[in-house]
Parts: C-alpha cells; structure tokens; sequence
C-alpha cells in the first residue's frame, strides 16, 4: 500500500510540474522520501490533485495488464468478431447475457461499427452473473463456431431474459445447428475459451460487466456511443505516438 501511495505521490509530483505547479522537483535528487513529504503536504493543502494521480496511476497499472495479456484480450474466438476484421483498432467488450448494462451498451456498439469503417469489435464471454448466464454463453460460442454468434447474441439479448426457453428460442432464431452445437457446448475448445476470460478478466480487475479494452484502455460499466468513440480516437493517438 505504501509503494502505490508513494507512487500517487509520485505522479502527483509529476501532474503539478507539468501543469506549471508550485512544486519543481529537483533533478538528479536521491532523496525520494523527502520529495514525498513535500508533494504529500502540497496534497493536504490542494487534495483536488489526487484523484487525477489516481486515474493516471490506474492507466499506467492497466496499461501493462493489458500488454502482458494482449493476444487473449485481442485475438478472437472463432466467429465472435463483428466490424472491420482488418480494422486498426479492436474494441474488446467483455459481456454477459443477464446483465442490463451490457443489453443498454448494444445500440453503442452498432453505431460504432456503421460511423466508423475500420473498427473491429471482439465479444468475450464472461458469464459471472448466474448459471444461466454460463449456458448462453456456451451457447453464444458454439453459434460462433457455426458463423452464427451475431445472429445469435441479437436474438438473446432481444429476449430480455436468460433461461433454458430463451436460449433454445434464440438458437432456432439463429439457425443453429442444434445437435452440433450441444456436442459444441461441451468441448474443451469453448470451456478453454470461457476460463480464459474469466483468468484474464481477473488479471485486468474487473469488477463487473460490462468490461472493455479499448487499446491499453480499460473501462468499466456500460458505454455511451461519444465514450467508445473517444477510446477509440484515443487509442489511434497512442499508435501515431
């Protein structure tokens, strides 16, 4: 705990300096413990400046989650992609069927697909909330494996609940092969793809979902079509650099 305050402190230092603050660290300095207390009692003074250390420690921490585990957040299950395969940026959204926040975050991502022409969207399958919410989800990636997963999730997520009726309904929506699929649901290749997100969604620290990554982005919680574009313009800035 004290590394990470000591690193706010840090960053705080580093925020003021930039911004033209009243505190200029002396370069070459060896002292950390004395620049601390100076940026620690111009933060008691001014604590407005702590959360913005917070955010930017929390972006730096996030970034090298993501780096560390960038083709499992990147790389997409088979058939689980929508928008430009070849796109510049992916929009990785980690999703669940019986969450209200990930059905409202839907109309965010179809219009960030039809305004933007080279933006890849990746789903993920992170089935937290219920039992239920792990048998679509198995069922969402079998439909992947048969190029049905769009067909699928939209016909899922129109019916405003997860349950067994529900699921078979959406997979007869979808035209599913349904005897392949239940040999599908119990593969290692689906059950992998499932543990996968849920060891990754744990190293990132999410707390719930909807989840995304957006470049070495992480965010939280259901996403306006302005929130996913500015990530997006975001990330495209971070590439150029």
């Amino acid at each position: 705990m004290m590394g990470k305050i000591g690193n706010v402190l840090m960053l705080a230092a580093a925020a003021l300096a930039g911004a033209g603050g009243a505190i200029v660290a002396q370069r070459g300095s060896t002292d950390r413990a004395a620049t601390e207390t100076v940026v620690r009692d111009y933060i008691l003074a001014n604590p407005e400046i702590l959360p913005e250390a917070m955010r930017r420690l929390q972006a730096k921490e996030s970034g090298k989650a993501v780096a560390a585990n960038r083709a499992a957040i990147v790389e997409p299950f088979p058939g689980a992609v929508a928008g430009n395969p070849d796109g510049d940026v992916s929009v990785v959204a980690y999703l669940d069927y019986a969450c209200g926040f990930c059905r409202a975050s839907l109309p965010a991502i179809t219009g960030l697909i039809a305004g933007d022409p080279n933006v890849r969207i990746v789903y993920r399958e992170l089935p937290i909330l219920s039992p239920d919410s792990r048998s679509a989800a198995e069922w969402a990636l079998a439909a992947a494996l048969q190029g049905r997963f769009k067909p699928f999730h939209d016909a899922l997520y129109a019916s405003g609940r997860v349950d067994g009726g529900a699921i078979e309904a959406a997979a007869r929506a979808a035209g599913l092969d349904v005897a392949a699929a239940r040999t599908a649901i119990r593969s290692p290749q689906i059950a992998g793809e499932i543990e996968r997100n849920m060891k990754t969604a744990s190293s990132l620290g999410f707390t719930g979902t909807p989840s995304w990554v957006v470049g070495d982005q992480v965010l939280g919680g259901a996403q306006t079509l302005t929130g996913l574009q500015t990530a997006v313009a975001d990330a495209r800035k971070t590439k150029a650099t």
